[in-house]
C-alpha cells in the first residue's frame, strides 16, 4: 500500500498505542505462568506472532475485547507440533528461541525474508553453552533455527552489543529452568533499557532476576557485567492480571509531528512513566528547543510547533528512536549528529542506510558513517520514498511529509501494522492531508 501525505498541520489529542515491547514480554510471561489476563496489549502483527508461539508451546490465547486471555504452559513448554513462524518479529524469534531450549524434543523457528537475514548466532551459541542443541539450518547464524535439548540451566557468555533481546529471552526461560542461568557479558550491553523492561515485567509476574554490576542509577542494566536468575521460579502475576503501558517508541512520531507541525498544541495521552528508554524522546526534543511539557501523573505530553536546533545524540540505548531523530534533524537549524548507531543496522532493515537514502531523496544533506548518521537541517521536498518493509521507517517518513513541499508518497505503508496499526487513522484525525 502507498500512502501520500501533503504538507499539513496537526491539532488536537491523540493516544499512543500500547507498548509493543511490554506486550511481547507480558504475553510470553503469561505463557510461562499458568495463565493471566493481559490488559490493553498491543494487537499487531508482531505481538500476535508471540501469542501464536505461546500456543505452539502448549498454551492458548483468546482476545476478549481490548484484553488478551492467556492460558499458560506452566513453565514446561511442549515440543511444538509444527514450525513456529515468527513472520517479521525479531522479538518473537529471540524470546521464544530461548523457550525452545527447554523443550524435550526440537523446535523449528523461521520467519519472513527480512527476519531470516537477522543475526541469531550469539543466542544459538549461548544455548549450546547450556548443553542444548541450537543450529541454523543454513549454518550462517540466521533462521530457520532448530533448537531444543531440555536445558536445565548453567553459565554462559554472550555478546551484549548485537541485541539485548538475547538477554531477555535467556532470563525469561532461565527462571523456569531447573538450575537457573548466570549470564556473563563479553561486550558492552547496548539497548540496556529494554532489559530493564524485561526486569520490570518479570517482577510484575513474581520472578526475581539480578543485575551484576551496572553504573547508572536510572538504567539498572546499563554498564552491567552480566545477569543472574534462579531456576525453579513460578510466574504468578498479582490477581492474575497485567496492564500494558503506552508505547514511547510509537509516541515519538506523534511528538515529532507536534514539534514540527502543530497548530496550537498537540496533546499525546497514555504517556505514563515506565522503564522504556524511548521516553528519552521528551528530553531530546527539549534539547532541540521544542516547547514540550510532560504531566507524568496524568500521562499526557503537550507539544507545540517549535524552532528546533541540531544536537549530538547517542542512541546506544534507544536504537528505535534513530528514524525519528533523523527527521527532526532534517527540519532543525544546523547539524544533528546521531552516534552509537551501528547496531541500528541490524533491525528490520539497515535503518541508518535507509534514513540516509530517503532523506537524501527529499533533498536533505546527509552523511552516513558506520556508527554515525549526520543530518544537516534544511528544506524538505516531497517525493516518492520507500518504507523498506519497516514500520519505523514508514512512520518517520510520514512525519517528514508533514513539512515537505509538495506530496510525499511512501511505499509499503501497510507495515505500520507491526507496531501502530491505526497510525494513519490517527494522523487523519489530527488533520493530516493524506491519501491511501
Amino acid at each position: 500500500m502507498d500512502v501520500s501525505i501533503s504538507r499539513s498541520a496537526v491539532r488536537g489529542t491523540a493516544r499512543a498505542p500500547p507498548s509493543k515491547s511490554y506486550t511481547h514480554r507480558a504475553i510470553l510471561a503469561a505463557g510461562y505462568a499458568g495463565g493471566a489476563i493481559v490488559h490493553d496489549p498491543l494487537f499487531s502483527a508482531d505481538t500476535l506472532a508471540t501469542a501464536r508461539a505461546v500456543e505452539a508451546y502448549g498454551g492458548a490465547t483468546e482476545r476478549i475485547g481490548d484484553d488478551l486471555e492467556v492460558v499458560g504452559f506452566g513453565g514446561a513448554p511442549e515440543t511444538p507440533a509444527d514450525v513456529i513462524d515468527c513472520e517479521n518479529s525479531g522479538t518473537t524469534m529471540r524470546l521464544t528461541t530461548a523457550t525452545a531450549a527447554l523443550v524435550d524434543g526440537l523446535a523449528v523457528l523461521t520467519g519472513d525474508a527480512s527476519l531470516r537475514s537477522r543475526p541469531q548466532a550469539p543466542l544459538l551459541d549461548a544455548i549450546v553453552d547450556l548443553g542444548g542443541r541450537a543450529e541454523s539450518t543454513r549454518r550462517n547464524g540466521q533462521a530457520p533455527l532448530i533448537v531444543g535439548g531440555d536445558v536445565t540451566g548453567g553459565e554462559l557468555e554472550i555478546r551484549g552489543d548485537v541485541s539485548s533481546q538475547y538477554i531477555t529471552g535467556l532470563l525469561m526461560a532461565g527462571a523456569v529452568s531447573e538450575r537457573g542461568i548466570d549470564i556473563e557479558l563479553t561486550t558492552e550491553l547496548k539497548s540496556a533499557p529494554y532489559v530493564d523492561i524485561t526486569l520490570e515485567v518479570l517482577e510484575a509476574f513474581g520472578v526475581e532476576a539480578t543485575v551484576n554490576g551496572g553504573d547508572d542509577p536510572d538504567i539498572r542494566s546499563a554498564g552491567a557485567d552480566g545477569f543472574s536468575v534462579d531456576g525453579g521460579q513460578s510466574y504468578e502475576p498479582d490477581d492474575g492480571d497485567y496492564h500494558v503501558p503506552g508505547d514511547f517508541s510509537s509516541m515519538s512520531y506523534l511528538l515529532a509531528a507536534g514539534a514540527l507541525a502543530a497548530e496550537g498544541e498537540l496533546v499525546v495521552e497514555g504517556a505514563y512513566p515506565s522503564a522504556q528508554g524511548d521516553s528519552a524522546i521528551v528530553s531530546i526534543l527539549e534539547r532541540m528547543g521544542a516547547e514540550i511539557a510532560w504531566d507524568e501523573s496524568n500521562g499526557t505530553i503537550a507539544v507545540e510547533r517549535s524552532t528546533l536546533s541540531g544536537i549530538d545524540v547517542g542512541v546506544a540505548n534507544t536504537p528505535d528512536l534513530l528514524p525519528t531523530i533523523a527527521v527532526l534533524g532534517a527540519a532543525a537549524e544546523g547539524t544533528t549528529r546521531i552516534t552509537d548507531c551501528e547496531h541500528v543496522r541490524l533491525k528490520e532493515t539497515d535503518r541508518v542506510a535507509a534514513m540516509a537514502t530517503e532523506l537524501d531523496a527529499m533533498g536533505v544533506n546527509v552523511e552516513e558513517y558506520e556508527d554515525e548518521l549526520v543530518v544537516h537541517g534544511g528544506d524538505l521536498t516531497g517525493t516518492t520514498v520507500q518504507g523498506y518493509d519497516d514500520h519505523r521507517i514508514v512512520m518517520s517518513l510520514a512525519v517528514a511529509g508533514l513539512i515537505a513541499d509538495g506530496t510525499t508518497t511512501i511505499g509499503g505503508a501497510e507495515h505500520v501494522d507491526v507496531s501502530f496499526p491505526s497510525f494513519f487513522d490517527v494522523l487523519y484525525d489530527l488533520g493530516v492531508d493524506l491519501d491511501r
